[in-house]
C-alpha cells in the first residue's frame, strides 16, 4: 500500500481541466443517447413490420382458404394440363395443405421474433 502511495506521489498523473472533462463526458453521453434512440427506433420499426406481415398473412390465408372452399377445382379431363391435374389430386387435402402452410408461416414468424429478442 505504501509503495502504491509513493508511486502515485512520484508519478502524479495529469488530470484534465475539470470543465473540459465535464464537457467531453457530456458529449460522449449525448452520443450514446443518440445511438440508443436510433436502435430503439429500428426495433420499433421491426416489430411493426412483423405485426403487419403477420396480419397480412392471416388475412391472405383466410381469403385463399375461402376461395378454395367455395370454388373447388373441376374434375380433370384428358386435355387438361399437368398443373391442373396436380391441383385436382390435392383437392381432398386442401384443408391440410392450407393448415401446413399456415403452420409454417407462424413457425417462421416465431423463429424470427425469438432471434430478434436474443439479439437485444
Amino acid at each position: 500500500m505504501k509503495d502504491l502511495d509513493r508511486f502515485l506521489r512520484e508519478n502524479a498523473p495529469e488530470t484534465p481541466e475539470e470543465g473540459q472533462f465535464l464537457i467531453e463526458t457530456n458529449a460522449r453521453l449525448d452520443s450514446v443517447e443518440g445511438i440508443k434512440k436510433t436502435v430503439d427506433g429500428e426495433n420499433r420499426r421491426w416489430r411493426v413490420a412483423l405485426i403487419i406481415a403477420l396480419a397480412a398473412g392471416l388475412v391472405l390465408g383466410c381469403i385463399i382458404t375461402l376461395i378454395v372452399m367455395f370454388y373447388p377445382v373441376q374434375p380433370a379431363r384428358a386435355d387438361v394440363s399437368a398443373v391442373a391435374r396436380a391441383v385436382e389430386s390435392l383437392r381432398d387435402y386442401k384443408e391440410a395443405l392450407m393448415g401446413a402452410i399456415a403452420f409454417c408461416a407462424v413457425a417462421l414468424g416465431l423463429l424470427l421474433m425469438s432471434r430478434k429478442c436474443e439479439a437485444l
